[in-house]
Formats: C-alpha cells, structure tokens, sequence
C-alpha cells in the first residue's frame, strides 16, 4: 500500500514511460509523442509540489535509459545502544548516514562509505536488515523517482565524529531521545524497527 497521493504514482509511470520511449525509439513521431508525455509529467510534479518546472526538468534530463528505481543507502550503526544519525545541512535535521549509492560501489561498500563520508566514523556492514520501497513508507515530501532504500546493520571499527560539506552534525542517540527527523530520508517507523534489529539477530531481512 502506498503511502504517497494517487497523482505522485500516476506522474512517476508517466516519466519512466517517455524515459525509456525516449531511449528506444528510432521514430521522429514517436520521440515528439514520448517528450510530450514527459512534459505533462513535468507539469504535474510542478502544479502538485513546491518545486518549479524548471527543477523537475533538471532532474529529469539527468536521466537516460530504461527506467530503473534509484537505490539508496543507509548505513545502521550503534554505540553503546545508541544509533548514529547525522545532520543534513540541506534541511538541519537528523536521518541514518547514507545516500545514493554510487557506480562500481557494491551496496555493502556503498554504506560503508557513506557512513564514513558523513560520519567520520568507520564501519563494518554485517547484514541486510530492511529493502524499503519508499513510496510505501510514510517519507514527505513526494520523491519524482521510484526509489528502493537498503538498510544494513554496521559494526562500529572506528574512527570520530566529522562534519562534511553535506552534514552538520554527528552524534549517537538513545531511542527515546531522539532528534527531528528528516522524514524524507526516513521515518519515525524506520528508526524504531532499527532500534529492534540488534535484538532480533535471527530476524529476516524486511522488504517493501
């Protein structure tokens, strides 16, 4: 079940649809047909969001291909019970460290960078804990992309508290004592399940 308005799927399907038309098609007609999709998909994501139709172009020319969802990552690691979240300073609120994962990165080396990127700790993946669709989940606002996050659970290596360009804050916090959440890059529900992994070891990895 999705979390997100009907119009979000409805915009998305329309976008991936003349992406990969786009991609395909040797036909001058049929590229004309696809780009007009893509531009009333444009124009739904601007007439229903904040952002203008000048942005949604931009992230949609970034695109090529057969449509495909985004992966994101987020890395999972505690310190005496207590859960790394970093601060983004796009937003100056608190989520799991991660992001896209990048090319040529398997996911376990995508979070364990990440981790280390944001963080200044280092970490060690030692299991998948969840592969979320993030549209069934309840992140605002509304994503243009289909977007699946891996979460795994880290072992602390090492390493101290830094700052970068994308955060502005590092620190380790109790699950009743949490921080405002960026609930674009994860929910209140996301953090709790992961408050209970490190007790449930045998659990299987959650999906959707």
């Amino acid at each position: 079940m999705s979390h997100e308005p009907k119009w979000v799927g409805w915009a998305r399907e329309l976008q991936a649809v003349a992406q990969t038309g786009l991609h395909f098609t040797e036909s001058d007609y049929d590229r004309e047909r696809y780009q007009k999709i893509l531009d009333i998909s444009i124009d739904v994501f601007a007439n229903y969001s904040d952002e203008t139709p000048t942005v949604i172009q931009g992230l949609f020319d970034n695109q090529a291909g057969y449509a495909t969802p985004k992966v994101d990552v987020r890395g999972v690691v505690f310190r005496d019970g207590k859960l790394l979240l970093v601060q983004e300073r796009s937003d100056e609120l608190w989520t799991l460290p991660g992001g896209w994962a990048d090319v040529n990165d398997s996911p376990s080396e995508a979070v364990e960078r990440e981790v280390e990127e944001e963080s200044g700790f280092q970490a060690k993946v030692e299991r998948v804990l969840a592969i979320f669709d993030r549209s069934k989940h309840a992140h605002k606002p509304p994503f243009p992309f289909h977007v699946y996050k891996l979460f795994m659970l880290c072992r602390l290596e090492g390493g101290e508290a830094r700052t970068t360009m994308e955060t502005m804050g590092v620190d380790f916090f109790a699950e009743n004592d949490l921080p405002p959440l960026s609930i674009s890059r994860v929910t209140h529900e996301q953090i709790q399940f992961c408050f209970a992994a490190p007790k449930n070891p045998d659990s299987p990895c959650r999906f959707d």
